[in-house]
C-alpha cells in the first residue's frame, strides 16, 4: 500500500500517522508583518560573520503594530505579501515554494507563493495561507488559489531558473534554486542505486534522492558536498546521529561514506514546520522524461497509467509520498535501524532495506525496518 500527499501545498496530505495528525502547507522562510515597511533585500552571505541576533523587543513591538487585512480575500492577502517583497527573491526549496509568515491582530499566519514546475510556464502561480498550526488546537483552514492573468498576475519565464512575476504595477524576479550541477560524489551510490535528483529542503539541508532498483525503495542521503548547517549528536552506538537544529536522524553508513535519513521528529511533522522532512521538496526542476514515474510504478504497480512524470494524479492534487523514514517520538526509537544493520540474520543483499519502514510502523509508533519485517514474514511461512 502506498501513501499519497496533497499537491499543491494548500491541500493537506493524507493523515498517515494518526487520525488527527496535523498536515499543513506552510513553513517559515521569510517573516512579514502586514502593513509594515517593505522587506529589504537580504545582505550577501559573508564568511566568518558573527551570528545574527533576534530580539524579544523586535518581536513584541511587531505585535503592537496595528494591522488590518481581509483574510477571506486571497487576492488582498497576495497583494499585501507581494507588495512587501524586494525586486528579486531566491526560492531555495526544490518544489519551488517561497514561504512567508505574518502576524495579524496577535495571531500568527503562514503561507507560500509557489511556481509549480507543472504549470508555471503556462503563466500560473499558486498562493496559499492559513493560521499557524499548534499542538493544542484544531487543524486550521487553508486558503489556496491559482493566480494568473485573470487576477492581474503575469508569470514570465526569463531563464530556466528565473521567472518574473508581475502583479498590477510591481514586478519581482523569482530565482529558483539551480542545482543542475549537483550530483553524488564517487562512491556514494551503490551498484543497484540510481540518482533521482538533488533536493534542497526548507530546513536548509540538502539531500540526494536515491532509488534502489533491486529493492525498489527510496533513500534521502545527506548532501555533504556543500557546507552542512547542522551539528550532530551521536546516539549510543555512534551510527545514529541527530541534528541539534532539525531533529533529523541519520544512519552513518559503514559501507559507503554517506548518511541516510532514517528519522524525523513527530512533533515537527504534526505542526508541519521547517523540519517535517524532505518528502515535500522533491527535485521537480530536474526530473526529465518518465524515469521517475517508472521508479514509482515499480514500487506501486497499481499506479501504472494513472500518474504523471512527477508522480501526481487527480489534476495534480495528489502525489505519491516518498517518506521512507520514521517519525519518532524519542530519539532512542531510531536504534531499531542500527540493530537491523548489525543483525546477522539479514542477508547482505537486503541490507539497505534496514533503513525503510512501512505504514504499519508509523501508525503504531513501533519502528520495524522492512528487512526485519520480511524476516518475520518468512518465519511465519515456515510454520
Amino acid at each position: 500500500m502506498f501513501r499519497a500527499r496533497r499537491r499543491p501545498a494548500a491541500f493537506r496530505r493524507h493523515a498517515s500517522i494518526t487520525p488527527r495528525r496535523r498536515n499543513l502547507l506552510a513553513h517559515l522562510v521569510v517573516s512579514l508583518l502586514v502593513t509594515s515597511a517593505p522587506v529589504a533585500a537580504a545582505p550577501a552571505l559573508a564568511d566568518d560573520a558573527v551570528p545574527t541576533i533576534r530580539t524579544n523587543q523586535a518581536y513584541v513591538e511587531g505585535l503592537q503594530r496595528r494591522t488590518t487585512l481581509k483574510t477571506d480575500d486571497p487576492v488582498a492577502v497576495f497583494a499585501a505579501v507581494f507588495g512587501q517583497l524586494p525586486d528579486r527573491v531566491k526560492v531555495y526549496p526544490t518544489e519551488n515554494y517561497y514561504y512567508f509568515t505574518f502576524v495579524l491582530d496577535g495571531a500568527p499566519w503562514n503561507g507560500n507563493i509557489r511556481l509549480d514546475a507543472s504549470d508555471r510556464d503556462r503563466g500560473r502561480l499558486h498562493f496559499a495561507y492559513s493560521e499557524d498550526l499548534a499542538d493544542w488546537r484544531e487543524e486550521t483552514d487553508v486558503v489556496h488559489v491559482a493566480l494568473d492573468q485573470t487576477n492581474d498576475v503575469a508569470v514570465e519565464k526569463v531563464e530556466r531558473f528565473l521567472y518574473r512575476v508581475t502583479f498590477r504595477d510591481k514586478s519581482v524576479l523569482f530565482e529558483l534554486n539551480d542545482l543542475s550541477g549537483v550530483t553524488p560524489p564517487d562512491g556514494v551510490l551503490g551498484p543497484d542505486e540510481a540518482f533521482v535528483g538533488p533536493i534542497f529542503d526548507e530546513s536548509g539541508l540538502r539531500f540526494f534522492l536515491i532509488f534502489n532498483r533491486r529493492l525498489k525503495l527510496f533513500h534521502y542521503v545527506l548532501d555533504e558536498t556543500a557546507p552542512v548547517p547542522e551539528q550532530f549528536v551521536p546516539e549510543k552506538s555512534g551510527r545514529i546521529v541527530i541534528g541539534k537544529r532539525t531533529g533529523y536522524g541519520f544512519f552513518v553508513d559503514d559501507r559507503r561514506q554517506r548518511r541516510i535519513l532514517v528519522g524525523v521528529a513527530f512533533s515537527n511533522s504534526r505542526v508541519n514546520n521547517y523540519f517535517d522532512g524532505p518528502f515535500d521538496q522533491l527535485p521537480d526542476n530536474f526530473i526529465e522524461g518518465d524515469g521517475f514515474r517508472d521508479m514509482i510504478v515499480s514500487v506501486a504497480p497499481e499506479l501504472k497509467g494513472k500518474i504523471d512524470r512527477f508522480g501526481g494524479w487527480g489534476e495534480g492534487e495528489q502525489r505519491f509520498m516518498i517518506a521512507p523514514y520514521y517519525y519518532y517520538q524519542m530519539p532512542s526509537e531510531l536504534a531499531a535501524f542500527d540493530r537491523c544493520a548489525t543483525d546477522k540474520r539479514v542477508p547482505e543483499a537486503n541490507h539497505y532495506a534496514c533503513f525503510v519502514v512501512d505504514e504499519e510502523s508509523q501508525q503504531r509508533f513501533v519502528p520495524v525496518p522492512r528487512a526485519i519485517r520480511e524476516l518475520r514474514g518468512k518465519g511465519r511461512k515456515r510454520r
